[in-house]
Formats: structure tokens, sequence, C-alpha cells
């Protein structure tokens, strides 16, 4: 899969998903754009989003631990890099998507890839 958070902000279209103050450090948030479920997390102060989906089976990811920037999926254990959608370890072998996040105007957007 592709990590989105390595393309140009100006190929994305960034959608409001909440006021910045409605995460808390060390929460996530759960949210649907456009046909995507997607889960925000704020980290030492810094927002992350990736796809609410483990790569090894489709299963939901975003209720797993979180141990430092790594998610752990609740299904089978697989882990994956929040900052970048890295598979980190078994029995996933495939990347998930990561999404550029951001804050304008106090409110916290996540970035999904533009038509082309």
């Amino acid at each position: 899969m592709y990590n989105y958070r390595n393309i140009d902000p100006e190929k994305c279209e960034f959608v409001d998903i909440t006021d910045e103050a409605d995460l808390a450090d060390n929460e996530r948030l759960f949210v649907e754009v456009e046909n995507i479920r997607v889960v925000v997390f704020k980290i030492a102060g810094e927002l992350f989003a990736i796809g609410d989906v483990c790569s090894h089976d489709d299963g939901p990811l975003g209720e797993g631990d979180l141990e430092e920037y790594d998610i752990v999926c609740p299904r089978h254990g697989a882990r994956f890099d929040v900052r970048t959608g890295q598979v980190k370890a078994l029995p996933a072998i495939v990347d998930i998507p990561s999404y550029p996040v951001r804050v304008a105007a106090g409110m916290i957007q996540v970035g999904l890839p533009k038509e082309s």
C-alpha cells in the first residue's frame, strides 16, 4: 500500500476531522473519510493518521495497543508504525496506508490523494 504521508500536500485534498482541542495527547479518534476508515492519533503532541485496517486479514487495527509509535493488531499481533504505516512484525507483510495530517484554523485535517 502507498504511504500517503510522503506525497506533496499540493496533491492532497484535506478534509476537516475535528477541532484540535477535541483530541488530547495519547488519544485516538476513529473517523470515516470518503468511505475510508481512518484512525487519528496524537502522540507527544504530534498528529498521525493511518487506515483502520490490518493488512494481514483486513480486520480493524485502531483498537490495538499503542506501544510508543507502534500499534499492535488486536487480532493476531501484527505491528505497524503509526508515523509511516510500515509493517514492523508478522503475520503482516504489507504496509498499511498512512495519511498526512495538519492543523488549519484550529481544525485537524487529514489529507487524501486528489483524484487524477
